[in-house]
């Protein structure tokens, strides 16, 4: 093993706001747009925290700021739609972080089974029922019971925020590299 001769960082007990971020912009995320039907109209948000929870039920979560109009027109509701971005839809992405009067200007869609709009494009769609809502400091925790979900056909890999910015996978994505299962997961 090779010597190093710096010592690695001493951890934070206690992180100001920038260091978490710096630190846990280490972690890729898949960029999502959550929508949903509301008597008012569409309303759709871009999300960066959005992953599954549970296989049974099948259960989703994302989050939203705590204090958003979008995040309690979602919940309210009851039923929402995860678009998850192709590396493609960057100007997707930046319309529903906006505070634009219109996001849903910037692309095309149609209503999904539950009502929700389903954008044209994604690389995958998630329907699901809202099942519970919390505050998780800063943040509402939105917990979904996927009803119907779907992949898009074709090879576009996801939008991906990482270290603060929008970025893509790598070129070499379809190469295969053998890995082991990963039945360890569920011990």
């Amino acid at each position: 093993m090779p010597a190093t001769t710096a010592a690695p960082p001493t951890p934070s007990s206690v992180p100001d706001t920038a260091t978490f971020r710096t630190v846990l912009g280490q972690v890729p995320t898949a960029v999502s747009v959550v929508t949903a039907a509301t008597p008012q109209g569409p309303v759709g948000v871009t999300v960066g925290s959005f992953t599954s929870v549970s296989l049974d039920p099948p259960l989703v979560v994302f989050y939203c700021g705590l204090h958003s109009a979008s995040a309690a027109a979602l919940v309210s509701a009851g039923a929402f739609c995860v678009n998850v971005l192709s590396e493609h839809q960057e100007a997707v992405c930046a319309s529903f972080a906006g505070r634009t009067a219109d996001r849903f200007a910037c692309c095309t869609w149609h209503p999904a089974v539950n009502g929700a709009p389903r954008l044209d494009g994604a690389v995958a769609w998630i329907e699901c029922s809202v099942e519970n809502s919390f505050p998780a400091g800063d943040h509402l925790a939105v917990v979904g019971r996927v009803d119907r979900l779907a992949a898009a056909p074709g090879h576009d890999g996801p939008l991906v925020f990482h270290r603060g910015r929008l970025t893509r996978l790598d070129g070499t994505r379809d190469r295969h590299v053998p890995t082991q299962r990963f039945d360890w997961w569920d011990i």
